[in-house]
This record gives C-alpha cells, sequence and structure tokens, in this order.
C-alpha cells in the first residue's frame, strides 16, 4: 500500500510536484499559507489541510518545498507545525532550500519525536517541476533514501545521497553558486556583445554550440533575449540562497570572490524592485551599468524592470 502524503507549500514549484504524486496514484493531504495556491491543488484531487499539524496528523510522509530557513522551522518545530503530532514512523522530507545547519537542527529535534528526516532540496525550477525532471540533493540515512526513494523518483530523474543530514543542503548550497555565476557570466557575454552591436540571438547560438554551453543558457536565454523574465526560480529566492551561501563560508572560513560579486548583483536586483522576475533578470542590472538592452532586434521586455514594481 502507498503511504498517505502530506505535502506543505504548493507554490510555483511545489503544485506540480505534488500533482505529479497525484498522479501516481498517491493520497496527498496538502496545506499551504496562501488560499489560491491551496485551492489549485485541491481542484487537481488533493485533500485540504487546514495546517502544517494537521497535514502531518493525516499523513505518513511529510514533505515541506517552503521559501526560506524560518519557513522550515515553523512548518517543523512552530505552534502549529508538524512537531505538535509527530509520531515514531513518521517521514519528514524538507525539499526547500534552507541553511543546512537549520536542517540538521530540524532532524534533531524531530528525531527526539521518532520521526526520520532528509533533507531533499532540488534543482531544475520550474521547468524541472513541470516536467518532473528535478535534480534531487538528498542528506540523510541512506536506508532512509530508499524507502522513499520510489516517492522522490515520481518528481525527479536524479536522486543523490549527499551524506549525512544537512548534506544535501550543502550541495545545494554548491548548485547555487554555480548556477548564479553562469546566469551572471551569459549576462557579461550577452552585454558586451549588445555593446558591439552583434545580435543578441547569434550570441546564444554560437555559445550554446561551443565549450561555453550551460544548462542556464539552454532553458533561459532564449528567453533572456526576448526580455521574457517570467519566473521559473524569482531573484530574490536566489538572493536568499546567495545570503545562505556567504553565512555558511564565513563560519567555514572558505572565501567565494566570485560569488560575493555575484551576491551584490543579486543585491542590486533586488533593490531596483525586480525580486519577483526569474533569476535570470539580473542581466538587466548589467544593462542599466552598461546603457544598453541585450535584445533581439525590435523586442521589448514582457515585464517592467522600473524600480519599485516586483
Amino acid at each position: 500500500m502507498k503511504p498517505r502524503i502530506g505535502f506543505i507549500g504548493v507554490g510555483i514549484m511545489g503544485r506540480h510536484m505534488a500533482t505529479h504524486l497525484l498522479n501516481a496514484g498517491y493520497e496527498v493531504v496538502a496545506y499551504d499559507i496562501v488560499p489560491e495556491a491551496l485551492d489549485y491543488i485541491v481542484s487537481k484531487g488533493a485533500e485540504r489541510g487546514t495546517s502544517c499539524s494537521d497535514v502531518a496528523r493525516r499523513s505518513d510522509v511529510i514533505i515541506s518545498m517552503v521559501p526560506d530557513s524560518p519557513d522550515v522551522e515553523k512548518v517543523a518545530l512552530g505552534e502549529g507545525g508538524i512537531i505538535e503530532a509527530a509520531r515514531p514512523g513518521h517521514i519528514y522530507v524538507d525539499m526547500s532550500t534552507i541553511a543546512p545547519a537549520v536542517a540538521i537542527r530540524v532532524a534533531e529535534e524531530l528525531g527526539k519525536k521518532g520521526v526520520r528526516c532528509l533533507d531533499a532540496p532540488v534543482s531544475g525550477g520550474d521547468v524541472g517541476a513541470k516536467n518532473a525532471t528535478l535534480s534531487i540533493m538528498v542528506g540523510g540515512p541512506a536506508d532512509l533514501l530508499e524507502e522513499v526513494r520510489p516517492i522522490l523518483e515520481v518528481m525527479g530523474k536524479t536522486i543523490t545521497l549527499c551524506g549525512p543530514n544537512g548534506a544535501g543542503q550543502t550541495v545545494k548550497a554548491c548548485n547555487q553558486i554555480q548556477v548564479a555565476l553562469n546566469f551572471v557570466g551569459m549576462a557579461e557575454a550577452l552585454v558586451l556583445g549588445a555593446r558591439a552591436g552583434v545580435d543578441p540571438a547569434i550570441i546564444v547560438s554560437v555559445l550554446s554550440g561551443g565549450y561555453a554551453q550551460t544548462r542556464v543558457m539552454d532553458v533561459r536565454g532564449p528567453r533572456v533575449i526576448q526580455g521574457d523574465f517570467a519566473p521559473g526560480f524569482k531573484s530574490k529566492f536566489h538572493y536568499k540562497d546567495l545570503n545562505i551561501i556567504m553565512e555558511t563560508a564565513k563560519e567555514l572560513l572558505v572565501p567565494l570572490p566570485a560569488t560575493a560579486v555575484a551576491h551584490e548583483l543579486f543585491s542590486a536586483l533586488l533593490a531596483a524592485g525586480r525580486g519577483d522576475l526569474d533569476h535570470s533578470a539580473v542581466i538587466t542590472v548589467l544593462e542599466d551599468l552598461a546603457g544598453v538592452q541585450a535584445r533581439t532586434a525590435g523586442t521589448e521586455s514582457k515585464h517592467s524592470l522600473s524600480a519599485g514594481e516586483a
């Protein structure tokens, strides 16, 4: 018999992930603090939860997909949280991106109630969530991963045990460094080319066929040069991840000079009121500095980039 799944956080990515579970025949009890998000997944067949503790009470495996470390702490350990309904045999899989230290603390605290925990952050954005091709980085016991692997395989394509609790979040931090620098590198290339008068579409085409090719360029390059910054992953969330990375690096005494530059560029992006745009919108900061737009001829941005609009 398939376990009953609780799913907390059914936003841009979570709703696709929960929908895949429903389509795979799992019973899902869902909860979200945004009524419209909850209504959507209920319309797809999920049962409506009234709180995190209610979801836990009615589930065998609880999954969360929320924005930040404080949100996970509230979901897991706060008033009305999972801990209030925790029982031996419960499994908690947090698929958010949070600080490794928080993942470890949550696992320790819920472990006192007999709950077995995994941190399992993902990469792939809304496209990966929609297509069930997410890369899932797991921290926790190997035997527990094997127990929940069939569930994770419904949502992702690559599932990797990274180490003990917290290791999944550490590897996700490494992932976010690489992704941020890929976005910044693509942005600088496009802005330089645009300033020199080269069609950005040609730049994307040429770079995509050589050593500079990246997943970032494949997925987002064509949208960027069309001025399409509809969020697959919002800039403000990547900035949050960069804050986690810089704090973790500080704790570990690891210098990250290039990441520090990316962190400042994303800070400027949010200061300009663009935090709700896709993280590829970091190019607009460089466009502002250079006084040029890296767009294909005749293309206007599909999203306002003026200060205060986010």
